[in-house]
């Protein structure tokens, strides 16, 4: 982490400069740092200047639009009464200052006309046409966001054409001044010059290592002309500390003898957006105005924003002081959401940053949870019959709808906006609890804090009384009780941490109603960034599960995405709890919606930190302080990837290592690449594959047949983990495969050879050899239109044509190894059944995660469809993923880069002994749990449902792992010990040793582990044990199995 800037500044290759001092202030408990009254930047000196305005008082004079007499003197007054810089000048061509002289005079007459000079208003602007820069100058008032004319958008327009865009390769500086002098003899206004200028970076340095860099080998040329030997220095600590940090560096300088501060602002290229803009609406809420604003941009691809800010004159505020500590208080929240709707100019004078910024979590929190179905659906659920799939297909209309049109964004930002005052006092209501206690080291709290204590805080329920006295109907008061709810369920945020990348907030769950979600999740956490927004779900205490990134195709795809996304997550973390019923870890999910266009690593890489801002004490005052914790026990969370994130998990890992995870970073995230981080990819050996293989042998086997003469179609395909090994690890004749790319289809078989070459490729069916297809084979791509199939059928669109192909084909089994949730549904499954009512595939094994809903899933088992669905089948990953979670908990750090990172690009015996452990876990748990269904279903004559034998089994699994850990079974030293020298793998044991694991891991994840691994002992031990006891036996009969492994 970065320190504050001492007494003395080192630049490498640099003597120290007595131009930065520290002292200490009554402001707060750091270090204010203080600046010699001198200009941080040189201004060049045109010496051809008065050359140059001969020929454009000329250029003028020509022109012919100014009277001639008059034309000397506004040239005059141009170059010497406005106090604009040689800059403009120097960089400037004749013709264009020439026209703006001219169109200064045009605003002057019009003012003129309308007989008030504050009406006159200069917009003059050149945009270089190849993109090398521009020049901006308007009328400006000090210390006003301006709402209306150029003022209004022109600093959005350098964010957005310029600052926005910059890249290590191809980045701008930006020099912007207010002039010095008034636009006229009759007007106030002064004018505020923007010039933006491509940087010109010279080559790195062969030796060049990020973290430590020396800012002159990354600097434009024209700033190191400009800057002087005090503000490279500043810049190279600002720079040092961004390299270090994730989030963005905020300082404050004094000016000796002055009253001017100077605020610099450092973070990495491309972190935020709009957030120089933002700025301006930030300290012109409190009353102060620029002088001068830098931003500069280096090609190691950090940017430092430098504001020269004063204080209104006659403002009727508080000191300068405690409005630039509430700046740059509030910076931090502003690079989290820049473009905060609640916020000045789009909201004018309606809240502060953390009103606004509250204001649009409240806002988010709302779209997702105030459409709710309410009693009258409970009330038409009870009355039809969901396995009825006309009557389930009516609930899932009413409850699609009902999430449509009841609650828009627009709606919900009409009440906001609406109720500002409502909107303070549910502000005040949350940070009464969550805003930091004020310590007695700081004397002066901050204006945020002294607004709080100028509000009298209501009760809940006199807030609630007055929100209901208040709002004029029921709709307001709907959404505005939301951010009470949201209010009472927050156990802890980042909100009020001093520098953060996004926001989030550990939400308990009892707010969600249990007609929608009948099992109540253990944790929630929401995170909020200005590119996303994202949920994380878990079941249990100790729970893992991929995090996966939901994109959208266009708007209208973002809006259902929008409105869906914490059921769509309520619903993966569900199916990954039954899934994960043999491991210690519970079900648990995260998902990410970016915005349309947003990046979808930044918006991966936000939310993560988000959340461990939530799961490490703060340390570092300044930047990571103590949050109010209202949960008050520590929490640890086990990411995976999963769609958009497989390439991401190293990132993670080496992230929370650097915010100072030491103990767990290594266990954090699974899916880690394994010759750098020592992960256990599930593609490279198959683990996902092994189970479901298990599942699509255990049925040829079962029924007796041979695997070479059966039919089968695939979804997911050859460019896929599950597909391409799913290719690899069969025989099977395999009639079509559908992937992202398009549909390939052979009714006698398609080419073997091919298809093997493409999943060693791992490259989609786009790329199939069409020339080794059938006489009636084909392959129709996404982009094809107007395709004859050798039927004679016409396809319109290819992309439609991919997204129903799995419910044309017919085949004697359908592996999904990939698709989107719900691929097949209630409204659609009646399309895998013909006319005579037998299905199109008389097996099924859900590879796929919710490719098959549950109500389509028992419609196909009443058809006679052999079917396995996807929390059993597919559960291979997530024991790879947990054993993987137990080597990071068990190895220090040292053993685990010893014995889990490879060495000159091999493996270690440690680690493929490991592997091989894993391997033959997943083979075992699969095929038990595969028998113990068979057999079941056997048992009862097939009157239930293989599903819900699969659910039984993992609810009772589940609910004996809670009983367990809830238990003092695990106090029985014996029996603990028993148990975890057979839960653990024997590889781990014999390198690590028991006592030492024991002692490494924390105690709840072996309670975790010795449940889980009690309960599925009795699957394992036969399948005959289990129903011993009988799949709803009590709690002491499996306590006394549990007793018999003490030995």
């Amino acid at each position: 982490m970065s320190q504050p800037i001492k007494s003395t500044l080192v630049v490498p290759g640099h003597a120290p400069s007595d131009s930065v001092t520290s002292s200490r202030t009554n402001s707060d408990s750091s270090t204010v740092q203080r600046l010699k009254n001198q200009p941080g930047y040189t201004t060049p000196v045109f010496k051809e200047k008065e050359e140059q305005r001969v020929q454009v008082e000329n250029d003028v004079a020509a022109k012919g639009f100014i009277p001639r007499e008059l034309v000397a003197n506004e040239v005059n007054w141009f170059y010497t009464h406005l106090g604009i810089e040689d800059t403009y000048f120097l960089n400037t061509d004749k013709n264009v200052i020439s026209d703006h002289i001219i169109a200064l005079f045009g605003a002057k007459i019009l003012a003129f006309s309308k007989h008030d000079p504050t009406t006159l208003t200069i917009d003059l602007e050149k945009i270089d046409d190849k993109g090398s820069g521009a020049a901006f100058i308007h009328t400006s008032i000090p210390g006003v966001t301006s709402t209306e004319g150029p003022g209004a958008t022109v600093e959005s327009r350098i964010d957005d054409l310029f600052l926005d865009n910059s890249t290590p390769e191809k980045a701008y500086r930006l020099e912007t001044y207010r002039s010095s002098g008034s636009i006229s003899a009759n007007a106030a206004q002064q004018l505020r010059c923007y010039f933006v200028n491509q940087c010109n970076f010279p080559p790195l340095p062969e030796e060049f290592i990020p973290g430590k860099t020396n800012i002159r080998d990354v600097s434009d040329k024209t700033f190191l002309s400009k800057a002087n030997e005090n503000t490279l220095e500043l810049y190279q600590q600002i720079m040092w500390s961004v390299e270090q940090r994730y989030g963005p560096v905020i300082e404050v300088f004094e000016v000796e003898g002055s009253r001017e501060r100077r605020v610099v602002i450092g973070y990495k290229m491309g972190g935020t957006r709009h957030f120089f803009s933002a700025l301006s609406n930030l300290y012109h809420f409190y009353n102060l105005y620029s002088a001068r604003k830098y931003v500069e941009n280096f090609s190691n691809g950090v940017t430092i924003i430098c504001l020269y800010l004063n204080q209104l004159p006659h403002a009727n505020g508080p000191p300068i002081e405690n409005s630039i500590f509430q700046v740059t208080k509030e910076a931090s929240l502003l690079y989290c959401l820049p473009d905060n709707p609640f916020f000045l100019p789009k909201s004018p004078g309606s809240h502060a940053v953390q009103e606004a910024t509250y204001a649009y979590c409240g806002w988010i929190f709302a779209q997702h949870f105030c459409n709710r179905l309410g009693p009258a659906y409970l009330q038409l659920k009870n009355v039809l019959n969901e396995s009825d799939p006309i009557h389930a297909e009516v609930l899932n209309d009413i409850k699609r709808r009902f999430r449509e049109e009841t609650f828009t964004r627009e709606s919900i930002a009409q009440t906001i906006q609406a109720w500002p005052e409502l909107i303070r006092l549910l502000y005040v209501n949350f940070a009464m609890i969550h805003y930091p206690q004020v310590t007695d080291s700081q004397l002066m709290p901050t204006l945020s804090y002294q607004r709080l204590q100028t509000t009298q805080p209501l009760s809940d329920q006199d807030l609630h009384d007055k929100i209901r006295r208040t709002v004029t109907n029921k709709y307001e008061l709907q959404v505005l009780e939301s951010f009470l709810i949201f209010n009472k369920h927050v156990l802890k945020t980042n909100f009020y941490q001093p520098t953060k990348v996004a926001l989030s907030f550990r939400l308990a769950p009892d707010f969600l109603p249990e007609v929608e979600y009948p099992t109540p999740p253990f944790g929630v956490f929401l995170s909020i960034g200005n590119e996303f927004r994202g949920f994380h779900i878990r079941f249990r205490d100790v729970a893992r599960g991929g995090i996966r990134i939901v994109m959208s195709r266009n708007k209208e795809n973002y809006s259902i995405n929008q409105r869906m996304l914490f059921d769509e997550n309520y619903g993966l973390a569900s199916t990954q709890a039954l899934k994960n019923k043999d491991i210690p870890e519970g079900g648990a999910k995260g998902t990410i919606l970016p915005s349309l266009g947003a990046p979808p690593r930044l918006c991966f890489e936000k939310y993560v930190d988000s959340i461990v801002d939530l799961l490490i004490p703060g340390k570092t005052p300044g930047i990571k302080e103590k949050l109010v914790d209202l949960y008050g026990k520590p929490e640890l969370l086990f990411f995976g990837p999963d769609e958009g994130t497989a390439d991401m998990m190293d990132w993670a890992a080496l992230h929370a290592r650097s915010r100072g995870a030491e103990t767990w970073w290594k266990s954090f995230t699974t899916g880690k690449s394994a010759q750098a981080l020592g992960g256990v990819p599930h593609d490279t050996y198959g683990m996902t594959s092994l189970s479901i293989r298990q599942y699509v042998v255990g049925i040829y086997k079962q029924l007796g047949l041979r695997e070479k003469d059966v039919t089968k179609v695939q979804t997911g395909g050859p460019d896929g983990d599950l597909g391409s090994n799913e290719i690899l690890l069969s025989s099977d004749k395999t009639v079509a495969i559908i992937d992202g790319s398009g549909v390939l289809a052979d009714p006698a078989g398609l080419n073997r050879e091919e298809l093997v070459r493409l999943a060693k490729l791992r490259i989609p069916v786009s790329n199939f050899d069409t020339s080794k297809l059938g006489s009636g084979g084909y392959l129709v791509k996404v982009e094809d239109n107007d395709v004859k199939l050798p039927s004679g059928e016409l396809v319109i669109d290819g992309t439609d044509f991919r997204n129903g192909a799995h419910l044309r084909f017919k085949a004697d089994i359908l592996v999904p190894c990939g698709g989107r949730p719900e691929a097949v549904n209630i409204s659609n499954v009646a399309a895998l059944v013909d006319a005579e009512g037998k299905p199109h595939f008389k097996y099924i094994v859900e590879g796929a995660n919710l490719f098959i809903t549950q109500q389509a899933r028992l419609f196909l088992e009443k058809k006679k469809t052999v079917l396995f669905k996807d929390s059993s089948a597919n559960k291979g990953g997530v024991t790879s993923s947990s054993l993987e979670v137990l080597a990071g908990l068990a190895l220090s750090t040292q053993e685990y880069l010893d014995f889990m990172i490879f060495k000159d690009g091999k493996p270690s015996e440690f680690y493929q002994s490991y592997v091989k452990d894993i391997q033959q876990k997943i083979t075992e748990n699969a095929a038990a749990e595969f028998s113990c269904i068979w057999k079941e279903h056997s048992r009862l004559q097939g009157a239930k449902p293989r599903t819900l034998i699969s659910d039984e089994l993992s609810s009772t699994l589940n609910t004996l792992q809670a009983e367990l850990e809830g238990s003092d079974l695990f106090e029985d030293e014996a029996s603990k010990r028993g148990v975890m020298k057979r839960a653990i793998p024997q590889t781990l044991v014999d390198q690590v040793g028991l006592d030492k694991i024991l002692q490494r891991l924390p105690e709840a994840y072996q309670r975790a582990l010795f449940s889980s691994w009690v309960a599925v002992a009795l699957c394992k031990m036969l399948i005959l044990r289990i129903y011993k006891y009988g799949v709803n036996g009590s709690s002491v009969d499996f306590f006394h199995f549990a007793r018999e492994l003490a030995v």
